[in-house]
């Protein structure tokens, strides 16, 4: 009896000093069962709170917010690094750090040395979705795979009738704009970039959504016809309203990667290990994949991604799409100050508007 009474009260103990890990991730970017079984396993708590554009994350990190595990894009890790805002990880303390692919790290090096800083955790593409039938009504002819629908002037006062959409993505959709121009938007003055902002708000005035979240129920209701969109958001969409369609364009579209980082003043940085090494199992990572549409970073030899491309094949990009993809390139300070400040004039002239009938 006297030792029953001391493991109750060892046990109180514990669940009363519970250690907590706090997470900073993209808003429904993680399968809460998944989560949830972390806290099950491990007895670590978790205060895991969400943002839905980068600069947001830029912010808490700038104010030191104390957060042990965040989930910057790879856009951003070569400043994040060279501010020092990220701890070098100890690699050797993720057992299942192999099952990652290969690839994905060896295009992570090339943001100053990332993979020493980061664990690659969720990629996919900004690609374009169509509603075909609504599309091609509304232009009354076959619609382009292309960017144009989205930039083209043409196309973007035809489609305004069905709603079109951009991101709340300032970096990528100037580069996306650019690149359907044949352009690379690291080669870009300043004086280019004002120029390029100028166009977009001209197509900005009939843009219905533009932000990172609202947007996927819009296109689920079938209240846009054509939209800029991650690919698991989509494919969430798709799941609700099967006529849409995710187009890797025939110019190009985004490849994003979205990786694991503990902050240089995490408090529970070894909490943060253990949660990551956590979501590298096969299983889990896999989970994962299918509860947010977004693409597993894993070997695609390992059983469970073979699976899941049987299951799945959405969610697995095919060759020839991967070919066409291209990451967002990194931006001098000066670069990124033009673009900042275009992008509040574009966010102007996109005031929320009625959607179409």
């Amino acid at each position: 009896m006297r030792g029953l009474l001391l493991a109750v009260l060892m046990l109180s103990s514990v669940s009363g000093h519970a250690q907590t890990l706090r997470i900073y991730n993209w808003k429904d970017y993680i399968d809460p069962q998944v989560l949830a079984r972390f806290e099950h396993d491990s007895g670590i708590a978790v205060d895991y709170q969400t943002f839905t554009t980068a600069q947001e994350l830029d912010q808490a990190l700038r104010q030191g917010s104390s957060f042990d595990l965040v989930v910057p894009s790879h856009f951003q890790l070569q400043r994040l690094i060279e501010e020092g805002r990220l701890q070098k990880l100890a690699l050797d303390r993720l057992p299942h750090y192999d099952n990652l692919d290969p690839k994905l790290t060896a295009a992570l090096a090339s943001f100053a040395g990332a993979p020493r800083y980061v664990v690659p955790y969720l990629w996919s593409t900004v690609g374009l979705v169509i509603d075909r039938d609504q599309v091609e009504r509304t232009l009354g002819r076959q619609a382009p795979p292309s960017w144009r629908l989205l930039f083209d002037e043409p196309y973007v006062q035809a489609l305004k009738a069905c709603g079109i959409g951009w991101l709340d993505a300032p970096e990528e959709t100037f580069s996306l704009w650019m690149n359907a121009k044949g352009r690379r938007l690291s080669d870009a003055t300043p004086r280019r970039l004002q120029a390029v902002g100028a166009s977009l708000a001209v197509s900005a005035g009939a843009v219905h959504t533009l932000d990172n979240e609202g947007y996927i129920e819009a296109l689920a209701a079938g209240r846009l016809c054509a939209t800029m969109a991650w690919s698991g958001h989509a494919l969430q969409a798709a799941a609700t309203r099967p006529s849409l369609e995710f187009l890797v364009p025939q110019e190009g579209a985004l490849l994003t990667v979205d990786s694991w980082a503990i902050p240089a003043d995490a408090k529970a940085p070894e909490l943060a290990y253990r949660f990551i090494d956590y979501m590298l199992t096969a299983e889990n990572a896999r989970l994962n994949t299918q509860a947010t549409h977004f693409y597993a970073p894993l070997r695609a030899d390992l059983p469970e991604m073979i699976e899941l491309a049987r299951q799945a094949p959405s969610l697995v990009p095919a060759v020839g799409e991967r070919r066409r993809l291209y990451f967002l390139e990194p931006l001098k300070p000066e670069q990124k100050q033009v673009i900042d400040q275009q992008w509040q004039l574009i966010k102007q002239r996109a005031a929320p508007r009625p959607p179409p009938i």
